[in-house]
């Protein structure tokens, strides 16, 4: 019986089932994925679970009753290996077939691994994406074990924090000249940074990585400038890569991810997409985003659009980072910043400016600041970078 069929069961997905229940679809729907476990937190891997905080039966988004309750077949621990846009068919990897009415991708970002030639096919060399990944690291997050981080993004900093509150002795290395250089200003930078030393991370910038030392299992770290660090296992957090290779395969365009239009919709009229595989018209270009208030908002705005919607998607971003016990929280995107303006509350702000328009806001464990920071940008209210360098100015008021 045709339907439709949401391949992938992250968070994406399971807000696009969500939805169609929601706002009354009672077809045939179902949920495809790869991983042997029902949707689950993807964030908190990385933070509580890895801490040992949060038990894995938090983790997961819908009950097992939810899904039966409402009707939606999940087809675990199985994997798409084709789709044939003409006859609306996709073929499982374990040989079954499901028509569609309406496929909805929903495949995610994979990571980018250290190639084998430089040791990145090493035991004990990991990357954090899923259930899977961090269950065969957490052995080895033992008080006195050495880590080194490749990478000075979000993932790599979190992975660090935590390995220090463990009691690890922690290495970071970033090849770019600092941490953040892709998602944050300098200002973010220096926060971030000073807040790992004091918690004992050894972070090395602007030295790369030559290789991974070692036989059957990683041992240590050879660098660009001749340093040996030593290593009882490896975390790389070096980016990921939208997942459209299925896509691709059968056809659809794809431009930094499959490429949709404004409601969602792929060059085939009854494939769609959402989440951190996609790519959306923004401004004069396209834009993905890999965030959770991404997958839950477009993969809402998806759902209603399969059922005659037609309605074009607005990306209102926000993104969160813990680190030690401090929280980063941004706002909105600071693509083409010219200005940053930094701002004391509960804790730090940094605000992007561009041609003098607030475009976004870097909250280090001042959430009030984020708050309104967001409603500002979300709102389109006017706000200079001198009221913002002004302690007297409230800003909140500017709200009104």
């Amino acid at each position: 019986m045709s339907g439709i069929v949401i391949v992938g069961a992250g968070q994406a997905a399971a807000s696009m089932a969500a939805k169609l229940r929601g706002l009354g679809y009672d077809g045939a729907l179902s949920v495809v994925g790869s991983e042997p476990v029902p949707p689950y937190q993807r964030p908190p891997l990385s933070k509580a679970y890895l801490l040992g905080e949060m038990a894995v039966e938090r983790l997961t988004l819908r009950s097992d009753t939810w899904w039966a309750e409402h009707d939606v077949s999940l087809r675990l621990d199985t994997t798409v290996s084709a789709i044939d846009p003409g006859a609306q068919v996709i073929t499982l990897s374990d040989g079954d077939t499901l028509e569609y009415s309406d496929l909805a991708l929903c495949t995610g970002a994979t990571p980018k691994r250290l190639p084998a030639a430089i040791g990145g096919a090493l035991d004990h060399v990991f990357t954090v994406r899923n259930l899977a990944d961090v269950d065969a690291m957490r052995a080895l997050f033992v008080a006195g074990k050495r880590l080194v981080v490749i990478g000075g993004g979000y993932i790599g900093l979190e992975a660090a924090a935590v390995a220090r509150k463990l009691g690890l002795e922690v290495t970071l290395i970033e090849a770019a000249p600092r941490i953040l250089g892709r998602v944050a200003c300098e200002e973010t930078a220096e926060a971030i940074r000073a807040l790992h030393h004091t918690h004992g991370v050894e972070i090395i910038e602007g030295v790369g990585l030559t290789r991974l030392t070692g036989d059957a299992w990683v041992t240590g770290a050879e660098l660009s400038d001749g340093r040996m660090i030593a290593a009882d296992f490896v975390v790389v957090g070096i980016g990921v890569t939208p997942d459209d290779a299925l896509a691709r395969a059968a056809g659809i365009a794809c431009d930094n991810g499959i490429a949709v239009d404004a409601q969602g919709r792929s060059s085939d009229p009854h494939i769609w997409a959402a989440g951190d595989c996609a790519s959306f018209p923004y401004a004069d270009g396209r834009l993905r985003l890999e965030s959770v208030g991404n997958a839950i908002d477009m993969a809402e705005l998806v759902a209603a659009n399969m059922l005659g919607a037609a309605q074009e998607y607005t990306p209102r971003p926000w993104f969160w980072s813990d680190q030690f016990d401090a929280k980063l929280q941004i706002a909105g995107l600071n693509l083409g910043y010219d200005k940053v303006v930094a701002r004391a509350g509960e804790g730090q702000s940094f605000w992007y400016f561009r041609d003098e328009r607030l475009i976004a806001v870097d909250a280090l464990s001042d959430a009030r600041a984020y708050m309104i920071g967001k409603r500002l940008i979300e709102g389109g209210k006017p706000v200079t970078p001198a009221q913002v360098a002004d302690p007297t100015c409230d800003l909140k008021a500017l709200l009104k």
